[in-house]
């Protein structure tokens, strides 16, 4: 087999501006809703949640958003990330295809998190914020944020997703590590996680959950901000670092993409491969496939409503617009637990209805499948979620065997799968199953949309 061909960029050109596709959009998204008074949502009141610098960047309209040098500083311990072509999987699959994928593994905590997480961190210690609390689902958003707040003196609550804070003990150590405290969620800690724990005592979590500890929890507390690592514009703008190198690296590799692939639970690793790529395509006027890959069990994006809901299961956000399962959904506990949320980011869900992006759902056995089949071949073993991009990719390849035509393949390799064994062991024990939302469950979960005065 061929060696994997890497394309690598020198530390001078991590990216010194961050890409705002509102900016090129032929028409923006619906604003956020104050669920009060259901008129569109005034900046100032998500002051006692976030810094003023990040309000500003959920509401901007410019194309370039600068990046601070103390940001870019840290950025630099593993910034560029490299780019590399798949060549062993190409020929296992006898694919004319050629595939290649942005590893993003690399990161000190093995994923793309970090790239919103260090400026979310940045942005609250210039305002005098002292500590952050967050919500994360398999973990690599809150080691992420907890590597953020290490490197910028903060302090770091995290409220885990209870099925994968058993699931993924070593991701709450990673986190304590870093100087984190991470509870699972729900809790008895706050009146949202008591008030879930007074229906279920062993019930599972869900993101929307966890998002509910953690506003109640910044609310309460003048100390505090809160930090979300996907769904919002400004976290999605914080990921476009990655579609910005990758668009470098591609033109040395002397090819462009004719297919973009990325797995979506709230859509920041998707967005940030994805939108500077797509804002190319519509500034020039050519038509790119994307295709965003999405959990079965979970699938948002693929039989989800586009509807106004809250972003948590308390209702206590703004009104989003969105592609929801409904915001009282508790998806089954499969183990790519950052995919494990009711709704798509109101960016990712405007391009849907555009019919700018495709839309897949998959099944956790097929996902590993990939998964594994990648691994013997590149030699990376993929996170639970990375394993839908790299399942969506291959069948890409396999269309293009089908056809016999030549095809170029992107994927985002979100992160690593080394603080994930146990799904593996459960995938080669034959204890994975797939599970789809039944029309009922769905029913029962969309009955619950709030009503708009």
């Amino acid at each position: 087999m061929s060696e994997t061909t890497k394309f690598l960029l020198a530390e001078r050109e991590i990216p010194e501006s961050w890409y705002n596709l509102a900016a090129d959009l032929p028409s923006p998204p619906p604003p956020p809703l104050d669920p009060a008074t259901g008129r569109p949502l005034d900046p100032a009141t998500l002051a006692p949640l976030f810094p003023h610098a990040l309000i500003a960047q959920e509401m901007a309209s410019e194309r370039w958003i600068p990046i601070p040098e103390e940001v870019r500083s840290v950025y630099r311990l593993w910034r560029p990330t490299p780019l590399l072509r798949a060549r062993n999987l190409e020929q296992r699959l006898g694919t004319p295809a050629h595939i290649y994928y942005k590893y993003e593994g690399v990161s000190p905590t093995g994923s793309h998190k970090p790239n919103t997480a260090v400026a979310q961190a940045f942005y609250n210690r210039a305002e005098g914020v002292r500590r952050l609390v967050t919500e994360t689902g398999a973990g690599q958003w809150g080691s992420s944020l907890a590597f953020a707040g290490a490197m910028f003196g903060l302090e770091v609550q995290v409220f885990m997703v209870r099925v994968s804070y058993q699931q993924k003990p070593y991701r709450k150590a990673l986190m304590e590590t870093y100087g984190a405290r991470c509870l699972p969620s729900p809790s008895p800690e706050t009146a949202a996680g008591r008030r879930f724990l007074a229906e279920d005592p062993d019930h599972p979590g869900s993101l929307g959950i966890a998002i509910s500890e953690a506003v109640e929890v910044a609310a309460q507390n003048p100390d505090a901000k809160y930090a979300l690592g996907s769904v919002l514009n400004h976290v999605l703008l914080h990921q476009t670092v990655i579609g910005l190198e990758a668009m470098r690296q591609m033109e040395m590799a002397g090819e462009w993409p004719d297919v973009l692939v990325g797995c979506t639970g709230g859509g920041s690793n998707f967005a940030g491969l994805v939108f500077p790529f797509l804002g190319r395509s519509l500034r020039e006027g050519r038509r790119l496939r994307v295709v965003a890959a999405e959990p079965a069990a979970c699938p948002s994006l693929t039989r989800g409503v586009y509807a106004w809901d809250f972003g948590d299961s308390a209702g206590t956000t703004p009104l989003m617009k969105m592609h929801t399962l409904g915001s009282g959904f508790v998806p089954p506990g499969f183990h790519a637990g950052g995919l494990r949320y009711h709704g798509m980011a109101p960016m990712v869900s405007h391009l849907r209805e555009l019919g700018l992006i495709e839309a897949v759902a998959l099944g956790q056995r097929e996902c590993f499948e990939a998964g594994v089949l990648f691994a013997r071949s590149e030699g990376i073993v993929p996170a639970p979620e990375a394993t839908h991009a790299v399942r969506a990719a291959i069948r890409e390849a396999e269309a293009a065997r089908e056809a016999r035509e030549p095809r170029v393949i992107l994927f985002n390799l979100c992160g690593h799968g080394h603080f994930d064994m146990q799904a593996y062991a459960d995938f080669f024990a034959g204890r994975l199953e797939d599970r789809e939302l039944t029309a009922e469950e769905l029913a029962r979960s969309l009955a619950s949309l709030p009503r708009l005065r």
